[in-house]
């Protein structure tokens, strides 16, 4: 009798303490979905579009929903996809180029490595290697993409985070002019092609002639027209060499020099919303697929086998987000981040991120009390802001969250403001 009574008692206090932990649940849910719904509902938002999904990312309960199966532009967000990507298909260290040698010549190709002598990456170790080749000859049939994204703004051309993709990229494929005190020029390459002087444009539209205003005080980063005859001549510049150009490489396997570490460039990409690495990325993980670069071969790929299962199908048109044309929804990013979250250690995985009050994008905004609280990636085209990532609410749970906001009118300002609103209430009542 008294072991029944134990085993009552025992049972009594666990439905006890699961309704208990239910009904705390479920009121924290409560909470969030009135705070939410009274925002939303707000005059603010009434001729904007908005999409919200928060899921707990261990229970993966729904915390708050609205509108999170409709499409979005994403702008920025786009490049959480492009990460998961890269994380996907590339190894460790990044290709930075493919090479045979044959008859004391090196041929070879580039991977679309973009750390090769990038201003801020600074990695020669395919430069190194160049140097000390005796022939060298640059095969350039791999690249099979367009320059420019569909969608991308033709007038942007002049504008560092619209720089031209290409096979070979090589310090960013931008020309950066700053005085110390002398006009400096970098690459060296293109010193005669600057014009100091006050100019409506930082570059012809069709020709590789910049201009530098002489009152500026600060760097100018300006993209340049790619091509292989371009490629060729800076290398030759860099290099103090003649390089031969071929139309296919000689039969044979390929050999790969492998470069920068891949998180430096996954850093880079999500702090600083670098759309010239994420379009890159995308590039060398279709060189690893296939051996040809194609942005569209890698998205295909990622859509068709590690994506299947998305609710929506996503158009994906880019890899930086800079087309308009890129619809997703807070569905995808949200199911998206989370398998980023089961994929890479919560350590690695929020240093990639921008820190609310930290670093990168969010250095600014969503700041914490004494430590950051928001991880997440933020993306903005005119009249559309969007916020994706991880929050850590006040109990410790980790929350995966998409706020996304299209054809507002009013300044992205005061929508990043009542947007950090929404997610203290996360923090503070979850």
């Amino acid at each position: 009798m008294q072991f029944c009574n134990f085993e009552f008692m025992k049972n009594f206090l666990f439905l006890a303490v699961t309704f208990l932990l239910l009904s705390a649940c479920s009121s924290k849910k409560s909470l969030v979905s009135k705070s939410f719904d009274k925002q939303l509902s707000s005059s603010f938002y009434k001729n904007q579009f908005t999409g919200v999904l928060v899921i707990d990312a261990e229970t993966k309960d729904t915390i708050y929903t609205n509108n999170s199966d409709k499409y979005f532009i994403p702008a920025s967000n786009t490049k959480i996809f492009t990460l998961f990507a890269a994380l996907k298909t590339l190894p460790a260290q990044i290709p930075a180029i493919k090479y045979i040698k044959t008859n004391d010549i090196l041929y070879f190709e580039g991977t679309a490595d973009p750390s090769f002598l990038h201003p801020y990456l600074k990695d020669s170790t395919a430069l190194n290697f160049l140097q000390n080749q005796s022939n060298l000859v640059f095969v350039a049939n791999n690249f099979q993409d367009e320059k420019y994204g569909p969608g991308w703004a033709w007038d942007d051309y002049q504008w560092y985070y619209s720089a031209e993709k290409s096979a070979l990229p090589i310090h960013g494929n931008v020309v950066m002019t700053y005085k110390n005190p002398k006009l400096i020029v970098s690459p060296p390459y293109f010193k005669d092609s600057v014009l100091e002087m006050t100019h409506t444009n930082n570059r012809n539209e069709t020709s590789n002639r910049f201009y530098y205003p002489p009152t500026k005080k600060d760097t100018l980063e300006t993209p340049f027209i790619t091509s292989d005859q371009t490629t060729r001549s800076i290398l030759e510049n860099l290099l103090s060499k003649k390089v031969g150009i071929a139309s296919t490489m000689p039969s044979g396997e390929k050999g790969t020099l492998y470069g920068s570490n891949a998180d430096s460039l996954y850093v880079r990409m999500m702090h600083e919303s670098d759309n010239f690495i994420a379009e890159q990325l995308l590039l060398v993980a279709s060189g690893v697929l296939t051996d040809t670069l194609n942005g569209k071969l890698t998205r295909d790929y990622i859509l068709e086998n590690e994506l299947k299962d998305l609710k929506q199908e996503p158009r994906w048109v880019d890899g930086s987000g800079l087309s308009r044309y890129n619809l997703f929804t807070p569905q995808n990013m949200v199911s998206v981040l989370d398998q980023l979250y089961s994929l890479v250690s919560q350590e690695r995985l929020f240093s990639i991120f921008p820190a609310g009050g930290l670093s990168g994008t969010l250095k600014n905004r969503f700041a914490g009390d004494e430590k950051p609280y928001v991880f997440a990636k933020s993306g903005s085209l005119s009249n559309n802001y969007c916020l994706s990532g991880y929050l850590i609410a006040n109990s410790g749970k980790v929350l995966i969250f998409s706020f996304m906001n299209n054809h507002f009118k009013q300044s992205t300002s005061e929508e990043r403001n009542r947007l950090e609103q929404m997610l203290q209430t996360l923090r503070d009542t979850y």
